[in-house]
């Protein structure tokens, strides 16, 4: 296979061919997207070398309300620019930058590891069809790319323990350390065991204004796709007096989201964990009781998410309540657009729970994953408050 592709920061979540329609997907995309893979993730070299367990990102040293110095900036968690006070920053060629922050992304990663196993399990049905031959050199090259990957896999996924420290109000610090589990490579549904971007935006918001979230009062709150917890324990520590329930899905995600709590319970409020499945809700223990705040970020990844969020919402908070989320913007890939989804269903002037401020907010430097241009907050309540 020839080294001629062009190298660019593109994640891989965009540019490989969906393997649904892979019967009709010629040899030569498939090859090239094999050929990206190979250059991404080893540029200028073979697939016989082994991918470092670690990849080193740049450290960027900078004045900002987050501080995060334990790991390199990963592409999900990092600084926070503070919108134009930006201090001692050092920066690397921002291409090289781009690229080393795309191989250090772990959903990429996982994202192009259960492409390439499904490509391989599919390689029977595929190979029988036209040019057979290149086809099957294809499969043997995904086969040899996916061995490069997984040689690895157990020392290179990890979990990482991550410092993060909001500045409130009052000037004073409010540090989280969260625990980031690796993502699974075969279960999708597990993304939660690790901290995105949305999350730290809105809870460095909540840190610097609490009050304009309802913080700091006795209330009942309630997180909606809580993943690491990271919200819930901020709304905790700012409000101490409040309960507070974290809720998720995935099972693995419940045990990390819990012990999180666990490591950040002191001079907080306490934390109840509970598993909630949007699409079939039940409503009990710590959900019987309505709920004054609800919190969700970065939760939308099907269109029908929204749906299943609204009816979870309109079983949970109470009338005059405030329900706030934040969505990354996705300029590309199956998630692009996802956030519209959310100003549909909620639609302004509608019955029910309604838009009734919506911010924008810019990506950052170091914020985010590659394909996230920009967030959006939301705050959502019932109609008859919108007046």
């Amino acid at each position: 296979m020839s080294s001629t592709h062009v190298l660019d920061s593109t994640p891989p979540s965009t540019f490989l061919p969906p393997l649904a329609r892979l019967r009709a997907t010629s040899t030569e995309d498939i090859a090239s997207a094999l050929e990206h893979i190979r250059q991404l993730y080893w540029p200028e070299t073979c697939c016989k070398a082994p991918l470092p367990p670690h990849f080193t990102i740049p450290v960027r040293h900078i004045s900002t309300l987050i501080h995060d110095t334990t790991v390199p900036d990963s592409g999900y968690a990092s600084g926070n620019e503070d919108e134009g006070r930006l201090e001692d920053e050092v920066l690397l060629d921002e291409d090289d930058d781009a690229l080393e922050a795309l191989r250090a992304d772990t959903f990429e990663r996982s994202f192009v590891l259960r492409w390439l196993t499904g490509l391989i399990a599919r390689g029977d049905a595929w190979t029988d069809t036209i040019d057979e031959e290149g086809r099957l050199e294809a499969i043997d090259e995904a086969s040899s790319i996916l061995s490069a990957f997984t040689g690895t896999e157990e020392e290179a996924e990890v979990a990482v323990t991550r410092e993060l420290a909001f500045r409130s109000k009052s000037g004073a610090s409010v540090s989280v350390q969260l625990n980031d589990a690796p993502l699974s490579t075969n279960d999708h549904t597990s993304v939660g065991l690790q901290s995105w971007a949305s999350s730290i935006v809105l809870a460095e918001r909540m840190c610097t204004s609490p009050s304009r979230f309802g913080l700091g009062t006795s209330s009942r709150i309630l997180e909606l796709g809580a993943g690491t917890g990271l919200l819930s324990i901020v709304a905790a520590k700012l409000s101490r007096t409040s309960t507070v329930v974290a809720t998720d899905y995935h099972p693995d995600v419940l045990a990390n989201c819990q012990a999180n709590i666990r490591t950040n319970a002191s001079g907080s409020a306490p934390v109840a964990v509970k598993r909630l499945d949007w699409q079939y809700p039940e409503y009990d223990d710590e959900l019987t009781m309505p709920f004054d705040i609800v919190l969700a970020a970065d939760v939308i990844y099907h269109p029908e998410h929204a749906r299943w969020l609204k009816g979870c919402v309109e079983k949970t908070m109470r009338p005059g309540g405030v329900f706030w989320l934040m969505i990354p913007v996705r300029a590309t890939g199956r998630h692009e657009g996802m956030y519209r989804t959310v100003e549909e269903v909620f639609a302004q002037g509608g019955p029910g729970l309604v838009v009734l401020e919506e911010e924008h907010v810019m990506r950052r430097d170091g914020v985010g994953r590659a394909d996230e241009v920009g967030y959006r907050l939301y705050r959502i309540g019932w109609a008859d408050n919108a007046l």
